[in-house]
């Protein structure tokens, strides 16, 4: 058992196991051993990896690799927001399959296929665990662009956390804001947190 279960990853989906000869009773007596714990339906992590920074990230990016984390839930990861976020907000291409994820809850976003990958990087969920995130300008313009949806004051309490911090790039947000839509509320909203 033991030699079986160390040649899993840290985090692993049921199929990785029986991949391995690991049959669903032996899978889930692990579980109520305590050798694993079962993050989401079908995904698993090890009792002996170490302690993972965003555990419903990983959860979410074992069930949905390709989403993308997003909204409230990159900005947390950016630092751009105190909000508590009930659900875990993740992009996925439009005319893509949607992932439906009962726990963590989650909240699924369709952004257009052509700019997808526009401010698209990784955040370590659990150490060499990467999850894809959008970085945190994509995620400034996101607030400001959906901020019908999120709220202006999150949108704007956003951007000037953003600014804030040394080495910000106003810039950079413009030229994302003109990719993505919204460059006139963002140029506005920049303008006049720059101002300050």
């Amino acid at each position: 058992m033991a030699k079986t279960l160390s040649a899993l990853p840290p985090t692993f989906v049921a199929k990785a196991a029986r991949s391995l000869g690991v049959h669903p009773r032996e899978l889930y007596a692990w579980r109520d051993a305590g050798d694993i714990r079962e993050l989401s339906r079908g995904v698993f992590r090890r009792s002996d990896a170490p302690v993972p920074t965003y555990p419903d990230l990983l959860a979410m990016a074992s069930r949905a690799p390709r989403a993308v984390v997003c909204g409230l839930s990159a900005a947390v990861v950016h630092d751009l927001t105190d909000e508590l976020v009930p659900r875990v907000q993740i992009a996925v291409p439009k005319g893509a399959w949607a992932p439906k994820i009962d726990y963590p809850p989650t909240t699924v976003f369709r952004f257009a296929s052509e700019t997808f990958e526009v401010g698209l990087t990784t955040v370590e969920a659990a150490p060499d665990e990467p999850v894809r995130v959008y970085d945190a300008a994509r995620t400034v313009v996101d607030l400001m662009r959906l901020r019908h949806r999120f709220g202006e004051p999150i949108a704007h309490s956003a951007l000037s956390r953003y600014l804030a911090v040394t080495g910000a790039r106003p810039g950079l947000l413009l030229e994302y804001a003109q990719e993505l839509g919204g460059f006139d509320a963002v140029r506005v909203a920049v303008d006049i947190a720059s101002a300050r």
